[in-house]
This record gives C-alpha cells, sequence and structure tokens, in this order.
C-alpha cells in the first residue's frame, strides 16, 4: 500500500489584511482506484434494457483546509488531484 501524497503552496510569502490569499493543494494517492459498473436490469418475461455504465472512484481522497487564526478557507476548484482555496488575510 502507497502513501498518499499532497503539496500546499499560496500565491504569496507575505499579505496585507485583508488581501486574498489563494492556497493550491496537489494531491493523490496511487492506491485509489476507478471502477465502472455496467448494469442491465431484466424482467420476469426476459425483457433487458440498454446497458448502464456507472464510474466509481474507490478510496477517494479528500482535503480539508482549517488554520490557528479561525480564518474560512473556501473551495475555488477541486479537481481531484488540485485543489484551490481562497480567505482573507
Amino acid at each position: 500500500m502507497a502513501a498518499p501524497t499532497v503539496t500546499a503552496s499560496l500565491n504569496a510569502t507575505s499579505y496585507a489584511p485583508g488581501a486574498q490569499m489563494l492556497l493550491t493543494v496537489t494531491y493523490g494517492d496511487p492506491d485509489t482506484k476507478t471502477l465502472t459498473v455496467t448494469v442491465v436490469v431484466t424482467d420476469a418475461q426476459g425483457n433487458s434494457s440498454a446497458p448502464a455504465k456507472v464510474t466509481a472512484v474507490i478510496d477517494p481522497l479528500t482535503v480539508t483546509v482549517t488554520d490557528d487564526s479561525k480564518r474560512t478557507w473556501t473551495r475555488v476548484s477541486d479537481n481531484g488531484t488540485v485543489a484551490v482555496y481562497r480567505a482573507v488575510a
């Protein structure tokens, strides 16, 4: 089992009060797998539906941001490998 990885960076090295702060978090887990399930429904008379495919991610990672100053970090975007959060300095 491989360990998850994460890196985080802010968009500046210092901020004036009231300035927007952007935090970019890049994360991944080599053990996360995508699974595609195909379902066909058949009734008692033998009539079948068209196949329906559903894709699910097994064991996905989630990102949570908190800090000691009790700022509220709002998620701007998250595509499953890169998440961007915003707060005010």
